[in-house]
């Protein structure tokens, strides 16, 4: 009996799981990439003739769990209309029984990519800005995100920043998305607001991405779970900005078995001197382990990134004196070397004039 090799494996079993998209509109180009609940694979849309990104699951099972919370975040995202937030283009079913759906294929790279090669931490903070802004709408449209991470969020050929990944996003409870069942093009229905897998709301059930996400979500609290949550995990995504690395944990410092919080982790300017004490106080209250008191919105976060960026105070930081009037100086540079080079000029006349 001849033995086949683990790479013939893979390749034959990668064949097996290729989608059949000969009952749609899409052709398959290839895989781009796997994660726990589905395959993304770049198509051709034949009618429109352009490129999409096609998420399929990875089980058959059409009634099953993982099938209703991806046709539930294809619903949520397609709801979610934001230049900040992939848009959905479609739904549906293979003949194989997997749920797809099909959305704009983003070219560009990964947030935590594009932070290693930034030339500031200025151009960071505005992305993170978008960042906040696309999170907000969506906080505004009562949509929780819960898996916000450098990783989850690409920055496009032109700049623009997408958020991605809303798989385990959250509808608060006073959310309605619709109130029929929709069906999709098999005929097969599904509710128009999906309930949550009875694993994910349990309570216990830990849903997130370690070193990401908060405490409340570290410990399973899923039915407390609010804007908050998502604010602490863009404190998160604002420390990887500031350091260039993930949340550190303290060593020593008696909290090493508590989830990751301000209280918990080593400060940005420890890791980063050149981090502002401004940008690091937003950082931390952020990530500060109770959620009253982190900022009580994302609007309120990113009002205080765009103080930063101005060159104004920002409510998470108390300056003293000396700082203010640095603040002030380096805000009006200009205007000092003007003053300056005017009294420079009067006391040069004022000599000569004497001789």
């Amino acid at each position: 009996m001849r033995w086949l090799s683990d790479n013939r494996l893979a390749y034959l079993q990668s064949i097996t799981d290729e989608p059949d998209f000969s009952s749609t509109k899409y052709r398959l180009i290839k895989e781009l990439a796997r994660g726990g609940m589905g395959t993304v694979y770049l198509a051709e849309d034949t009618k429109l003739n352009r490129e999409v990104a096609i998420k399929v699951l990875s089980t058959p099972e059409l009634n099953s769990g993982l099938a209703r919370r991806m046709v539930r975040e294809a619903q949520i995202v397609a709801r979610l209309e934001h230049p900040g937030i992939v848009p959905v283009h479609d739904v549906g079913v293979l003949e194989d029984g997997r749920v797809f759906y099909a959305m704009k294929f983003v070219r560009g790279s990964r947030l935590d990519e594009c932070a290693v090669r930034a030339d500031s931490i200025k151009d960071c903070l505005r992305k993170f800005q978008a960042v906040c802004d696309a999170v907000a709408f969506a906080h505004a449209h009562g949509v929780v995100h819960r898996d916000l991470k450098p990783q989850n969020i690409m920055i496009g050929s032109f700049g623009e920043v997408l958020v991605l990944d809303w798989g385990v996003a959250k509808l608060l409870p006073a959310t309605r998305f619709g109130a029929e069942a929709e069906t999709l093009p098999d005929r097969k229905p599904f509710p128009a607001n999906p309930p949550e897998p009875n694993d994910d709301t349990a309570h216990g059930t830990i849903i997130g991405t370690p070193l990401y996400m908060s405490p409340e979500q570290a410990r399973g609290e899923i039915g407390q779970l609010d804007e908050r949550a998502d604010i602490f995990s863009l404190g998160t995504i604002l420390y990887f900005l500031l350091t260039k690395q993930s949340p550190t944990i303290k060593k020593g410092s008696g909290v090493d078995d508590r989830p990751v919080a301000a209280d918990s982790v080593l400060r940005p300017r420890e890791i980063n001197p050149k981090a502002s004490k401004a940008a690091e106080a937003i950082c931390l209250k952020a990530m500060a382990y109770s959620p009253d008191q982190r900022y009580s919105s994302t609007a309120q976060l990113s009002a205080d990134i765009d103080k930063l960026l101005d060159g104004e105070p920002v409510s998470a930081y108390r300056e003293n004196v000396f700082e203010r009037l640095m603040r002030w100086l380096g805000k009006n540079r200009f205007l000092v070397l003007l003053v300056l080079a005017y009294l420079l000029m009067r006391i040069f006349f004022i000599l000569t004039s004497r001789r």
